[in-house]
Formats: C-alpha cells, sequence, structure tokens
C-alpha cells in the first residue's frame, strides 16, 4: 500500500511539473542568460518562495527550507518557483546569471533554466528578501552512488529494544497528558491527521503525532522512559509547526535539565535529526514532546495556524555521525514564540480604562464611549481644543452615492472633568470618510473618491454650505487604504497618505488624464490658499500616521513593513510589494527603525499575537511626536508615539540624528490596553498636556469586506494624562495677531501650530512680519528661529534675501529649511543656484546636503550640472542613509539629455552605485551618443569589477 501511495505521489508532482512547465512555455521567454525553454532538461527542481525561504516540493526536497539542489556537470538544470504569498519574489543564479522573471501574486510561477556547470547560489533579487533567508545552494555532484546512511540501533533496557519506534502498535514506556496523544501511535496510513495522499514518510508503520494540520487543537505532552545515553550520537525523525510550543526535548534525567530541543519546520514529512551525545555518554536521559500549541488566537480573525503540532519517529543511536541527505538542522527552523497573554476583550469603555497600564504619575479615562461615539477613524483639534471626530458608519464598503452614513462630530469638556460631556453632530450623509483636518475657515475632509472641503458658519459648529470637490480620482479598491492621517504642516501645506493596495488619478473635477497625478502609494500635499496638489513621496506600504519633529521633518507609521521612515521630498521608498511605477528608480530608501515590532524572520504578520517581547505586531496606526506640555517626562518630548493594533499597545521611538537623516530606537511602550479589542488609531495632545486617542475597538482586527465580522456599534475616544496636565479653555481665534505671534515660543506646539495657521490665514501683515523678523534675528533658541521661518514663509513674510541670509546661518536646521523654501516654487535664480554649487561642495552638514539633494528635484534639470557635481564628490555621504540615493533620483533624468557628460559624471562619482545605475539607465537610452558614453564606462567598470572579485575571493 506505502508503495502504491509513493508511485501515486511521484505521479502528481510529475503532472504538476508537466502543468507547470506547459505554463511556462507560454508565458514571455525569461530574460539572457536563461537557456532556450525548449531545450530538453535533466534535472528539474519546484521551489515554493515565501519571504522565510524556498521551500521544495517534490521527491527528496520535499518540504525543506533552501534545499540543496544538485546536478551533475553538463546537466540542463531548470528550477521552477511557485509563489506562495501575495508578494514579490523571483530567483537567481548568482554566477550562472540565469535570472526569473518577477511574480507577485499567490500561486504565479516562472521558472530559470542554466547549463550545470559550477557549484552556485540562488537567491531571490527583491531588496532585503536574501538578507532574511531566501538563498539556498547549488552544488555540482558526483556520479558516484552515494553510500547508504548506517541504520543505528534503538536503545535498550534490560536487553529489550525500548519503544521508540512504535512498531509495536503502542505507547507502553510512554505517559500521557492531556488530549493531544490520545489513541497513539498513528498508522501512516491514518488520514484523520492530515487528509488523503499525505505519506508523513515514517520509518515503518507508526509514528506519534499530537493531532496533524485536521486536529491541531489538541494539546498534551508525551514523556518516555528514561534510558542510559550509551552511543555518541542519535537520530529522530520530527514534523510539524516552526513553533516554539511544539517541539521535542532531551533531557538528562538525574538533572531534568534540557540539553537539546527542536521543532518541525512547518511540514507533514518527517526529517531526520542528528543530535551529538558525546558531552552526556552514561548519563540517562528522556524524551519528552511538547504541544501547548492550539493555532487559535480568539484576539483576531486571522487564519488558525495548522502546524500547531508535533510528530515523532525512530530515535536510534549511533556510533558515529550518520549523513541524511533530507537532514533537518535546528538553524534551518524559523521559530515562532508561544502567544502573547491578554488578558481581556469586550470590555465597556470605562472598564478598559482600569485595565490599561501606564508609566507612573499618568492615567487614562474614557472621555466619550459608544453609543456618543462609535467606529472613530480620524481625530484634530480645532483652535478652541474641541476634539472633532469622523465617524466611519460606511466603511467596509463604500455606500451608493447619497447613501452614506458617515458623520462628523464635535466634543467639548466643558468642566473640567475629563469627559467630553457636548456633543454636536456637524455633518453627516457623508461616505468612506478616512480623513479629517481643521482650518482656513472649514473642514477637510477625505472621502474616497474626494478630497472636500465643508465650510463652518459663524457659530463654529454648522457647516456654512455644502461639500466642495477639490480634488477627485482617489482611489478605493481597498477601502483601508485610502486618503487618511491629515495634518498641516510647518509651510502651510495640508498632508496626508495613501495606501499601497488603492489606484489614485487625482486632480481637480473635470481634468483631463494628463493633468492628473498618479498616485499608488506615498505622501500627497495640497495648499489651502493656492489649491495645488503635489505628490510628495512616493512608495512604503499602508500608511496611517503623519507628524512632524520639532525640527519640521515628517516622519509616517507604516504597516507590514517596518513600522517608522522619515520622509523627504522627491524620495521614493521601499514599497510592501509590486514595482515602482517609474522605471528608472533602481533602488529605494527604507526604514530608519533600527528594530522591528515582530519576531524572528517569517514575515511581519506571523508575529502577530506573538510578538509583546519586541512591542506586538506588524500593523501601526496613529503618529505622534510629543511636544506638548513641559512637565511630561523628558525622555517623551520630540519622541514619536505609534499605535500598536495587533499589539494592543503604544510604541515608543526615540528619533535621533543620524548622518542626512535619523534612526529610529526602541523604547519602552508607553500604554498596555491589555484587551484584544482596542485599535487605537490616532491621537493629538492639547493645550493642558493631556492626549486625546480614538479607539476603533472591535472584535476584528484585520481589513475584512465582509461587513458581518465587524462590530459597528463600538468606539471609545480616551483621554491620557500626566498628573500635572492642566485644563485649559482657549480660543485662539480670539488672540491678537501679536499674541499668535509670541506664541510661537510657547512651549507647548499646540498654540504653536495652531497660532501658525490662523497667522497664515489671516494673511500677510507688516507687524507680523517685522516680529517675526526679529524673533529669527535674535532669539536664542534654535527652534524658536525655525517655527518665525515657517511663519514668515505662510504669511508671505519671507524675501529672497532672507533666504540667502540664512543659506550662511551656524544652525543646520535653519540652512537646511532656506534651501527647502527657496526651491518650494521651483523658481530658482541665478544666484540661489551659484550658492547651492557652493554648498554641496563646502558645506559641512550632511542634512544640508540632503536638502540640496532632494530641491534638485524641483529646478529644471539643465541647471541641475553644478550642483550634481560637488555632491558627487563628498566621500562622506558614500554610505549615507539618503543622499546617494536621492542624488540618483534628481540626476537620472539628465542622463538622456546629455549622455556624455553624465558618464564622466559617473566615473568621478565617489558613490558606489551611481556608476552601475547611469550604466542600466544608458543601456535604456537609444542614441549614438548613449552608445558611446557606455563605451567611455566600460573600463571603469571592468576595473571596479575586477577589484570587486578579488575581495569576493579573498
Amino acid at each position: 500500500m506505502k508503495n502504491v501511495r509513493i508511485l501515486f505521489s511521484i505521479i502528481v508532482v510529475l503532472l504538476v511539473l508537466l502543468f507547470a512547465s506547459a505554463y511556462l512555455l507560454l508565458q514571455k521567454p525569461p530574460s539572457e542568460p536563461n537557456l532556450n525553454q525548449s531545450e530538453p532538461t535533466t534535472r528539474e527542481y519546484t521551489l515554493q518562495a515565501f519571504i522565510t525561504g524556498y521551500i521544495g516540493i517534490g521527491g527528496e526536497i520535499e518540504g525543506i527550507r533552501n534545499p540543496v539542489l544538485r546536478a551533475q556537470v553538463g546537466d540542463t538544470v531548470r528550477i521552477t518557483m511557485v509563489n506562495g504569498e501575495t508578494m514579490t519574489h523571483d530567483i537567481k543564479m548568482q554566477k550562472q546569471g540565469a535570472h526569473s522573471d518577477p511574480i507577485v501574486e499567490k500561486g504565479n510561477s516562472t521558472s530559470i533554466s542554466f547549463l550545470a556547470m559550477e557549484d552556485d547560489i540562488y537567491f531571490c533579487t527583491v531588496p532585503g528578501h536574501q538578507e532574511v533567508g531566501m538563498e539556498g545552494k547549488f552544488e555540482i555532484s558526483s556520479p558516484t552512488t552515494e553510500e547508504a546512511v548506517a541504520q543505528g540501533i534503538i536503545p535498550q533496557k534490560n536487553d529489550e529494544p525500548l519503544n521508540l519506534d512504535f512498531e509495536y502498535a503502542h505507547i507502553r514506556g510512554w505517559s500521557a497528558a492531556g488530549e493531544a496523544f490520545v489513541n497513539q501511535p498513528v498508522a501512516d496510513i491514518d488520514t484523520a491527521y492530515y487528509g488523503k495522499g499525505i505519506d508523513p514518510r515514517s520509518s515503518g508503520q507508526f509514528y506519534v503525532n499530537s493531532g496533524g494540520t485536521k486536529q491541531h487543537a489538541k494539546v498534551g505532552t508525551l514523556t518516555s522512559e528514561p534510558f542510559e545515553i550509551t552511543h555518541p550520537f542519535a537520530s529522530f525523525r520530527v514534523a510539524g509547526g516552526a513553533l516554539q510550543e511544539a517541539r521535542v526535548e532531551l533531557v538528562l534525567a538525574d538533572a531534568d535539565s534540557v540539553f537539546f530541543t527542536i521543532s518541525g519546520n512547518n511540514h507533514e514529512r518527517l526529517r531526520p535529526v542528528v543530535v551529538n551525545l558525546a558531552d552526556y555518554q552514561g548519563q540517562p536521559m528522556y524524551i519528552r514532546l511538547i504541544d501547548n500549541e492550539t493555532g487559535i488566537f480568539t484576539a483576531d480573525n486571522n487564519e488558525e495556524d495548522i502546524w500547531a503540532h508535533i510528530s515523532f519517529d525512530d530515535f536510534r543511536f549511533y556510533a558515529s555521525r550518520p549523513d541524511f541527505p533530507d537532514e533537518l538542522r535546528p538553524d534551518e527552523i524559523v521559530l515562532l514564540p508561544p502567544f502573547d497573554i491578554i488578558k481581556h476583550a469586550g470590555l465597556t469603555g470605562e472598564e478598559a480604562a482600569k485595565e490599561m497600564e501606564l508609566p507612573d504619575d499618568f492615567s487614562v479615562t474614557l472621555a466619550a464611549g459608544e453609543p456618543e461615539v462609535i467606529r472613530p477613524i480620524a481625530i484634530t483639534l480645532d483652535d478652541r481644543n474641541r476634539v472633532w471626530i469622523a465617524e466611519a458608519h460606511t466603511y467596509p464598503q463604500k455606500a451608493p452615492e447619497g447613501e452614506g452614513k458617515d458623520r462628523i462630530l464635535i466634543f467639548e469638556d466643558t468642566n473640567g472633568d475629563g469627559k467630553l460631556n457636548k456633543r454636536t453632530i456637524f455633518k453627516d450623509g457623508l461616505n468612506l470618510v478616512s480623513g479629517l483636518e481643521v482650518g482656513h475657515g472649514g473642514v477637510w475632509v477625505g472621502a474616497a473618491p474626494y478630497l472636500m472641503y465643508i465650510p463652518i458658519d459663524e457659530s463654529g459648529d454648522q457647516p456654512a454650505g455644502e461639500p466642495q470637490i477639490l480634488l477627485d480620482g482617489w482611489g478605493y479598491q481597498d477601502t483601508h487604504e485610502t486618503l487618511s492621517s491629515f495634518r498641516w504642516g510647518p509651510d502651510g501645506w495640508l498632508y496626508g497618505t495613501t495606501g499601497i493596495t488603492t489606484r489614485s488619478n487625482i486632480g481637480k473635477p473635470g481634468a483631463s488624464d494628463d493633468e492628473r497625478e498618479k498616485l499608488n502609494v506615498g505622501v500627497w500635499r495640497y495648499h489651502p490658499t493656492e489649491y495645488q496638489f503635489e505628490v510628495y513621496a512616493r512608495g512604503i506600504s499602508n500608511l496611517w500616521g503623519l507628524d512632524f519633529n520639532e525640527y519640521g521633518h515628517m516622519f509616517v507609521s507604516a504597516n507590514i513593513l517596518p513600522h517608522l521612515w522619515h520622509i523627504i521630498p522627491g524620495a521614493w521608498y521601499r514599497r510592501q510589494f509590486g514595482e515602482h511605477n517609474y522605471p528608472y528608480v533602481y533602488d529605494d530608501i527604507k526604514t530608519v527603525a533600527d528594530h522591528v515590532h515582530w519576531v524572528g524572520n517569517r514575515g511581519s504578520e506571523a508575529g502577530n499575537g506573538r510578538s509583546g517581547s519586541v512591542g506586538g505586531g506588524h500593523s501601526h496606526a496613529g503618529a505622534m511626536f510629543y511636544l506638548g506640555a513641559e512637565h511630561w517626562p523628558k525622555e517623551y518630548r520630540n519622541y514619536i508615539f505609534m499605535n500598536n493594533i495587533h499589539g494592543n499597545r503604544v510604541n515608543v521611538d526615540l528619533v535621533e540624528r543620524r548622518g542626512s537623516g535619523y534612526v529610529g530606537i526602541h523604547r519602552d511602550d508607553f500604554l498596555l490596553t491589555h484587551d484584544a479589542w482596542s485599535q487605537w488609531l490616532d491621537f493629538r495632545f492639547g493645550p493642558g498636556g493631556s492626549v486625546y486617542a480614538i479607539d476603533w475597538y472591535d472584535k476584528n482586527q484585520c481589513h475584512h469586506t465582509n461587513e458581518a465580522i465587524h462590530d459597528k456599534t463600538l468606539g471609545r475616544i480616551f483621554k491620557i494624562s500626566h498628573k500635572d496636565d492642566e485644563f485649559v479653555q482657549i480660543d485662539l481665534s480670539t488672540q491678537s495677531s501679536e499674541e499668535l505671534v509670541e506664541y510661537q515660543r510657547h512651549v507647548n506646539e499646540w498654540y504653536v501650530r495652531h497660532a501658525r495657521r490662523l497667522l497664515q490665514e489671516r494673511g500677510p501683515d507688516e507687524a507680523v512680519h517685522q516680529a517675526l523678523r526679529e524673533m529669527l534675528d535674535s532669539d536664542p533658541n534654535g527652534v524658536h528661529k525655525l517655527r518665525a521661518l515657517w511663519g514668515l514663509h505662510v504669511t508671505d513674510g519671507l524675501t529672497n534675501s532672507m533666504l540667502m541670509q540664512l543659506l550662511d546661518h551656524d544652525d543646520e536646521y535653519l540652512r537646511g529649511w532656506a534651501i527647502q523654501l527657496a526651491a518650494e516654487d521651483k523658481q530658482v535664480s541665478e544666484d540661489f543656484l551659484a550658492k547651492f554649487t557652493t554648498m554641496a561642495g563646502q558645506d559641512n552638514s550632511a542634512l544640508v546636503r540632503l536638502h540640496l539633494a532632494s530641491a534638485l528635484q524641483r529646478i529644471p534639470e539643465e541647471q541641475r550640472w553644478d550642483i550634481l557635481e560637488e555632491l558627487n564628490t563628498r566621500s562622506e555621504d558614500a554610505q549615507d542613509h539618503n543622499i546617494p540615493l536621492m542624488v540618483w533620483y534628481a540626476f537620472e533624468p539628465l542622463i538622456e539629455l546629455d549622455p556624455e557628460r553624465a558618464a564622466r559624471l559617473a566615473e568621478q562619482s565617489i558613490f558606489p552605485t551611481l556608476l552601475d545605475f547611469t550604466t542600466r539607465r544608458l543601456e535604456a537610452v537609444e542614441s549614438a551618443t548613449a552608445q558611446r558614453a557606455l563605451e567611455r564606462l566600460a573600463p571603469l567598470r571592468a576595473e571596479r569589477a575586477s577589484v570587486h572579485a578579488s575581495l569576493s575571493h579573498h
């Protein structure tokens, strides 16, 4: 029977390969140096691609992560790769150069073919994927038959073999606890554990299994009787989940201490494990199988982990180390830790507040809860410290036009008891609201496909008219990645984000396609008085949090990818998946965080519910630099706070200067909700120091379009307070312009930001300009000077002569902002161009050089050369996180403009990647001039390749 099953499995594999090969023949032929797909193939392999590695399919590589692929010299090898997840993957041979097309969707396949000539490496070329595990060996094998593996002996007691291979069809000599190992051992033909057609490859007819993929929820332990270690080596077979709580333990009996442990590798195939026992010979030991994993995490609706089990078979001793071609080694396994313990779920608002854990001297209160607020998706504060909330009743499906049920509410604490006791409905009947900000006489609303403006009447509580559509074309293919995270920038623009699973074509109503801006994912901005729209930066993933530090530099929080990103105007950032919509990006900027909030490298989502030790999980929403009350502890001042949805907590990062930019350093979590339903989305600090936070609160933590799994009756606003916070009643709009200027010195940026925006709304005022100029000139505080600069800019009080003077200022932040503002309108004078060129070659600040590289994209292409040539000589920036790539983004359009001058610049550049990038770009230019430029670069490329090869060899 077993032979029949094996034969059947081989036939199935052959059929899969046949169909996969037929499918691939219909696809676009892979690029050289792949062999022609019609060439006869003498060795074929099929791999399934995951971010954690390539998993073998079929034959001897079945279930092995990054298996060693073997062939004889002269064999024609074909490797077919099937995508195991929706993520961009490819496969390339390091020496042979065979390179597949990239594939994105789960189930898609691609392949490479090549002649086997030497040992090689296969890997994924997507940035970061090889580093986290997508790499394996290709080896030239000998045609001689390999020696058979020694059989080993089963340990004995009283001259009788112990029951360690289970071929007696019982588990005598073992003690079981729990339900997982009831009715053991298991026959290898039993379909109750893995289903039909699955061969676990046990050593005989029987093995033990704690539930398989079909009964994985069972838990328990199985422990052998003790026996003496009589040989220096042992082996056994194991399968099941790569989970810390589903494992095999070898235990020294006298000390009751574990000396070896291993789990499965997320596969049903029992693979041999080898253990060195030399240090323990003569001592008694026992074997313990542990399954404490149910695979069920009740905090969300993620799929269950079917690999929450352990299988075991055939423990044997050996006189020397056995060699198994399919050996499972501990370093091949990417473990997940146990599920986090979350104490509560489904609490009332008052109960939820009581269960939260905060630092000493802090408290949290329920400011408002259901039914007063339901499904809060966006929050902002106005000039009166009132809390504005957008309620997303329509989500997750956009309603038919005119049938939306979303609302904008205004809340107010009128008596200082921490409760938002006054509630006003400002506007209802909205549809798929996701973004909200207040200013310039109205409310700015993101409701895909629209960016809207709703004017506010004199009462401040009601609309003064119907919503005005400013822009349309925003994508909502995925309703949880639409336009969001609205914030007023220090430069007077409204900023926001949009996610990677939406596709937008943005423009004014009625605009033609060539008047619109395509945006798949990134940061955008809109000017409230000039009515201009710009894409500010592109890339990342689902962005749902944006704020500025005290120097006016922007950061966003993100999901799936690492959580923290420093946003530079004109930058391209690593994408969660897919390609950039411009073919010559070549490389992109990565996260500034020096850590992630999930464990292991099985992918970010694998850590959800298991990553409490490192801050909770992959899904972040909201971003806030705390720049509020002075009495808050200094370790929170100018630190960024981010909500970690799957971690049920608020993460905090210290954002510290490094090179031209920053690094995000993990600090202790600020708040733990201990509540599986909590889903904080954003927060704002107010004039008294306290922070208001919105909690979506839902039993479902994932983004499903199935309305039935969402609870549409819940929502909370929490108020986080330090013991010294104050209740403040104020209306900044009633303050004089002189007072608003003075607020630019306030320690609490709530006053600073609102006052600056009010000054912008009031327009140019010479008295305001004079006061701000005095602050810029004479205030000893550098941050105050920056605020004065921004205030002058938004009120049209900044002159070119002032900016030119600031380019020589001692403060690098002021020099950097002077560059940015000088290029703001894309009209840069000859005097500024000359000064920028000098600074590019002489300024000692990497931050300033980054501002120059960024500003280049706002300068006409033909005027960029001199500045670029100077930036490319700065050896101190060669390994900078940002500058080489920002220089490339500005330089790339010039290559087609003047290929020969571009080649000369690439020759002289100190940046390691610029030569390669320039060569690639020149190859795409079909002209004789470009060909001559390529010939010019060929000797230098060859020289560098030789040096690289020599270094690699040594």
